[in-house]
C-alpha cells in the first residue's frame, strides 16, 4: 500500500485571487467547483495525475503571519531569459521579493499575493522536462528521518541523499520533486501549505492513517471539523477518494 501526492494545498484569505495568480505562475487552469480553488494542467482534474502534482488553494479566515512557511514551491525555468521573463512577469500579477536570508544566490525568492513563499529557480538539467513545478520544497531538521517516513508514505523513491538534504520522486520518472531540506529551528506555527495525498482506487483510506500512524505520524487538529479527510503532522492531509 502507498499514498499518492496529488495536490499542493494553499491557505488564502482570497482562494479565487490566489488560485488565479498560480495559474498564471504555473501556466495551468483554474477550476473553482467549490469553496476551493483548484489549479492544474489544461484538460481538467485527474487523480492521481499521471504527470503532475496540482494546487488547491483553501479559503481561511486569517492571514499569513510574517513567520516563512516551511514547505514552498519552486518553478523551473528553462533558461537564463525565461527565469527573467516569468521573474518580471509573476510580479506584474502581484508577486514581491522576499528576503528569507538566501544571500547570493541564482535563484530569485518571492511571495505570492498573501506571502506565501517560492522560488523561481535558474535553469537546472534536470528540472528541463519535468513540468512548471520543479520541486516541492520542506524545511526540517532531519532530511533523512523525513525521506525514510515519507518512502514509506508514498509511492515515491529515493533520488538523492546528502548530509543536508534528501530527495523523492516519481518511481515512473514523471512529475515534481520532493525535497527535505536540513534547517535550524522547528516548526512554531500551523503551515499555510502542505501536501495533500489520495489512496489509489481499491485501497482503503482508513488503513493508510493506520498505516501512517504506525510509521510515526501523529494527529493534527487545525479547526478542520467534520471532514471526510484526515490531517497529520508533517504537513499533509490524506483525502478520500
Amino acid at each position: 500500500m502507498a499514498l499518492c501526492p496529488v495536490m499542493v494545498d494553499i491557505k488564502a484569505l482570497d482562494a479565487s485571487a490566489v488560485g488565479r495568480f498560480w495559474a498564471e505562475a504555473l501556466g495551468w487552469s483554474a477550476y473553482s467547483p467549490g469553496v476551493t480553488t483548484y489549479v492544474g494542467p489544461a484538460g481538467g482534474l485527474v487523480w492521481p495525475d499521471p504527470v503532475a502534482v496540482g494546487v488547491d488553494v483553501v479559503p481561511v479566515t486569517e492571514a499569513k503571519t510574517t513567520t516563512k512557511n516551511r514547505v514552498h514551491l519552486d518553478l523551473a525555468a528553462t533558461s537564463p531569459a525565461r527565469q527573467a521573463e516569468l521573474v518580471a512577469r509573476l510580479k506584474a500579477f502581484g508577486a514581491t521579493p522576499v528576503d528569507v536570508g538566501q544571500g547570493d544566490v541564482p535563484w530569485t525568492v518571492l511571495a505570492d499575493p498573501e506571502g506565501n513563499e517560492f522560488c523561481v529557480l535558474e535553469p537546472r538539467e534536470i528540472y528541463r522536462k519535468d513540468g512548471p513545478i520543479a520541486r516541492v520544497a520542506v524545511d526540517c531538521t532531519d532530511p533523512w528521518a523525513m525521506a525514510r517516513f515519507w518512502g514509506e508514505a508514498i509511492d515515491w523513491t529515493l533520488h538523492e541523499v546528502t548530509d543536508n538534504r534528501a530527495v523523492l520522486r516519481s518511481a515512473k520518472g514523471v512529475s515534481s520533486y520532493l525535497q527535505f531540506l536540513r534547517t535550524p529551528g522547528v516548526k512554531t506555527v500551523p503551515d499555510r501549505v502542505h501536501l495533500d495525498l489520495l489512496p489509489y482506487p481499491g485501497d482503503d483510506k482508513a488503513a493508510e492513517v493506520a498505516r501512517l500512524r504506525a510509521l510515526g505520524a501523529t494527529d493534527l487538529d487545525l479547526g478542520q471539523g467534520d471532514v471526510p479527510w484526515t490531517c497529520r503532522h508533517g504537513s499533509w492531509c490524506a483525502q478520500v477518494p
